[in-house]
């Protein structure tokens, strides 16, 4: 090895020596597994799917605090989030078929 090289080497294990302290890992971040966080989002999406039951209904039987925009607004919110959630879960099952399809 030439002196420029040797000293270039130096160099980065003097940086990385000083960098290792600040890449530890976090210990103070929660855990979460894939399941929860996916009870969660169906959870979630159920919720707005009843509130949205519950406006079209006090709308439909006359009640005067509940608009139709709010209406619409609520029933687009939870479309969103259950073609969300079903794209989701088809991505889940398209990998788990491509890993399932792996050789051994």
């Amino acid at each position: 090895m030439d002196i420029q090289a040797t000293g270039l080497l130096s160099e980065m294990q003097a940086m990385r020596s000083e960098l290792q302290p600040l890449t530890t890992p976090n210990t103070i971040a929660p855990k979460h597994d894939f399941a929860s966080l996916l009870s969660d989002a169906v959870n979630n999406v159920n919720g707005l799917q009843k509130s949205t039951d519950d406006l079209r209904t006090r709308f439909e039987l006359g009640d005067e605090s509940v608009s139709l925009e709010n209406v619409m607004i609520s029933a687009q919110k939870s479309s969103i989030a259950f073609d969300a959630t079903v794209q989701v879960r088809n991505k889940v099952v398209e990998a788990y078929k491509t890993i399932m399809n792996m050789p051994v």
